[in-house]
């Protein structure tokens, strides 16, 4: 296991890739290779935390790439543009490379780890995965017409497992996270209803609810860190504002 451990970080993502690519050339294929991709991120997290000496909680180094991978493949299936969607898959590859080698290191070697290297890809790639999932949601809603109570358990599942990972990559503790958890996810889930009934673009829908997302995962974070302030929560607002308003200004409205 030790000797498989070492080649997991290259291996994995090349196999998730290969998945990918199985996926783009055959749409049938999209739940069977959902599955092996959750699969072998469980299993070679698994493998990591079973020789570590840090951690034994593999679910949460799991959450964040299973979490990516999904969205990338969920949210190719509104895209129409090919050479987008190969660069998702390449991004993802990317991604998956570089997370796995973290974690590996953070697992197995720390003495190799960057400090705070797996809290600084988190913070960026948990915001894109969350606009993916919300804007497929979106895209759902408007294509197949699904009814938006249905919508809103997906969206509330996949906040609560973003914050999460979030809360767990900033070493928060669950038991003065969990509140926040729910607070947090019950006021996306009213966001989310409300944005909607709007008549907007579904990529437009979803970088609303993402930057929302941002604004509040972020003051939490620093607030549950105990190094919020009136500056960070000035900056935070402004950037929120700015962005929705920017957004607003130029969307197109259906």
């Amino acid at each position: 296991m030790k000797r498989l451990n070492k080649y997991l970080p290259l291996a994995v993502p090349l196999a998730i890739f290969f998945a990918l690519e199985v996926y783009f050339f055959y749409h049938k294929l999209i739940y069977p290779a959902s599955a092996f991709i959750v699969i072998v991120i469980i299993f070679s997290l698994w493998s990591f935390t079973k020789e570590s000496q840090t951690s034994k909680q593999w679910w949460n180094f799991a959450i964040l790439p299973a979490l990516f991978t999904l969205a990338v493949i969920s949210y190719s299936t509104l895209l129409e543009n090919k050479p987008l969607i190969q660069l998702l898959f390449l991004f993802d590859l990317f991604f998956l490379y570089f997370y796995f080698r973290f974690s590996y290191y953070y697992l197995v070697k720390p003495i190799a780890y960057k400090v705070s290297a797996i809290e600084n890809l988190s913070s960026y790639v948990n915001f894109l995965s969350y606009f993916l999932i919300i804007s497929t949601i979106y895209g759902l809603q408007s294509y197949l017409n699904i009814p938006v109570w249905q919508l809103m358990v997906v969206l509330a599942v996949v906040s609560i497992l973003a914050v999460h990972q979030i809360m767990w990559a900033n070493k928060i503790e669950s038991k003065t996270s969990n509140l926040y958890l729910i607070l947090i996810t019950l006021a996306l889930i009213e966001i989310g209803w409300a944005i909607s009934f709007l008549p907007l673009n579904f990529n437009i829908s979803g970088l609303i609810l993402a930057i929302c997302y941002y604004v509040i995962i972020g003051l939490a974070r620093l607030y549950l860190l105990e190094i919020l302030d009136k500056e960070k929560i000035r900056l935070y607002l402004i950037f929120g504002i700015v962005s929705l308003f920017l957004v607003l200004l130029t969307a197109r409205w259906l």
